[in-house]
């Protein structure tokens, strides 16, 4: 994303060669951490590629109140978004969102997830790769979980057992990004990478799910 080289306006992603797997099996064998409602807000979190993409898709589905773009999933505390993008940290770029669950559902907001991305590129969502742009969806109590695995089966129905890239993991900890990363899609319109990337990839949601959004969705 960021990290990407803009050579005579062609942009190219700088990848990574860690694995999803061996980068789950730090975390993949701990308890859930359970987060408290705010203000009446249930919390979920999601990780698939970009988070400026994220964090614009899930804010234009109603019921979600916010959606903060940072890290997690990693094995290092305090991660900042340059040293996320070593592949070293073991996080990867995420969204913390805050919805209103008699408005939305935790099941709706991984319909959403799935609905929102490419469900089968392993490391990466479109140009952005390298394991700080994997796909991991996280789980903080049995229920959640046993959504999450519903839901993954009902993908692979779709593109063959096994083809679902995203991991499974017990939350541990989000850790919130930079200032200059919140809202970047709604702030930064003017930006290559938006115009390319950010917006088609929110337009393609918002024509699957038309029914979830937002009334001033843009």
């Amino acid at each position: 994303m960021k990290l990407s080289i803009i050579i005579t306006g062609l942009v190219f992603a700088i990848s990574c060669q860690h694995t999803p797997a061996k980068l789950s099996e730090s975390t993949a064998s701990l308890d859930p951490v359970q987060t408290q409602v705010q203000d009446g807000l249930s919390k979920a979190y999601f990780a698939s590629g970009c988070f400026w993409c994220v964090e614009a898709v899930y804010e234009s589905v109603e019921g979600v109140k916010e959606s903060i773009s940072g890290y997690s999933g990693g094995h290092t505390e305090n991660p900042t978004y340059q040293s996320s993008n070593t592949g070293r940290t073991g996080h990867a770029e995420a969204v913390e969102i805050y919805y209103d669950s008699n408005i939305v559902s935790f099941a709706t907001l991984v319909d959403v997830y799935f609905g929102s991305q490419n469900v089968t590129q392993v490391n990466g969502q479109g140009p952005d790769r390298g394991s700080q742009y994997r796909s991991i969806i996280f789980y903080q109590n049995e229920k959640e979980k046993e959504i999450i695995l519903q839901k993954v089966k009902e993908q692979e129905k779709i593109h063959g057992e096994g083809k679902v890239a995203a991991s499974i993991l017990p939350f541990q900890k989000f850790w919130k990004g930079e200032d200059y990363h919140q809202n970047y899609e709604r702030l930064h319109p003017e930006s290559r990478y938006i115009q390319g990337v950010s917006i088609p990839r929110l337009r393609s949601f918002q024509k699957k799910f038309p029914q979830l959004l937002k009334k001033n969705a843009h």
